[in-house]
């Protein structure tokens, strides 16, 4: 899946020992809750031999889980998880969503409503616990070993979309769709129900052109970049950088810093 979710090239993993790449099957379950464990077991190692660690990526949920913490949401039932992910199979996302939005009015405005893991993580625990899914959100960051110190790029919005619309191009060029196909037996996996891979098994079943699949691509990559930008506009504690700062300035501003953290 290296295509498909623009992981690192070889030569930018020379340049500096990284973790979690490549390091799961496609098969293999895996949510934000396994990522927080992993995360903060490797921190805490590395931290043994390096004073600053260096976390990079775009989804406000996994930074959070690692930064402040989950919420202790309750355990589900798996035959209900896949229930909920059969009905989103069968009858697509828009039911699900409305009966969310009757079950927790408040999760339905405020979680990621287009993404159906999302969507299907607040159901399973209202259907569950008999509770909102809001209920269990906690109203304090867990403590952490360490401080955290947040940065972000920016640029203006056409300059980002733009951007977008030149990386799905550069992906099929480069071979997404042979990627797909050869992921298409595991079509229905939770994985592969992602922007880049679902848009084009629309495609490989006869559902729409490749265009149309392309411009759905670019469609949501715009959305679920709006959905990125509103979660961290909410952080009041990132330090925001225009995307064209030279790294100096960018290393000179986090040194003036370490120094002062308690």
């Amino acid at each position: 899946m290296s295509i498909g979710t623009a992981a690192p090239t070889p030569s930018e993993l020379a340049q500096a020992p990284h973790h979690f790449i490549h390091h799961l099957s496609v098969d293999t379950y895996y949510n934000v809750g396994d990522f927080e464990k992993d995360a903060m077991d490797t921190i805490n190692e590395l931290h043994k031999t390096h004073q600053v660690v260096i976390m990079v990526g775009g989804s406000g949920l996994f930074v959070d889980s690692v930064t402040k913490g989950l919420d202790d949401l309750p355990k589900v039932n798996m035959e209900l998880r896949e229930e909920l992910n059969k009905r989103h199979q069968t009858e697509g996302l828009e039911p699900l969503q409305l009966q969310l939005k009757t079950l927790d009015p408040k999760a339905y405005e405020t979680i990621a409503i287009d993404n159906p893991k999302r969507v299907i993580r607040a159901l399973e625990v209202c259907l569950s616990s008999g509770l909102t899914y809001t209920s269990f959100l906690k109203k304090e960051d867990k403590p952490r070993p360490f401080k955290t110190i947040t940065i972000g790029l920016t640029a203006d919005r056409q300059i980002i979309y733009d951007r977008m619309k030149q990386r799905v191009d550069h992906m099929i060029d480069v071979g997404l769709m042979l990627e797909v196909k050869l992921l298409y037996s595991k079509k229905h996996l939770n994985a592969l129900n992602t922007v880049g891979y679902k848009e084009l098994f629309r495609y490989l079943d006869n559902e729409c052109s490749l265009e149309e699949a392309i411009s759905e691509i670019k469609k949501n990559t715009r959305r679920f970049a709006k959905r990125q930008l509103t979660w961290f506009k909410k952080n009041k504690e990132i330090i925001w950088f225009d995307y064209k700062t030279g790294i100096t300035q960018v290393i000179s501003t986090l040194e003036s810093i370490l120094p002062n953290l308690k």
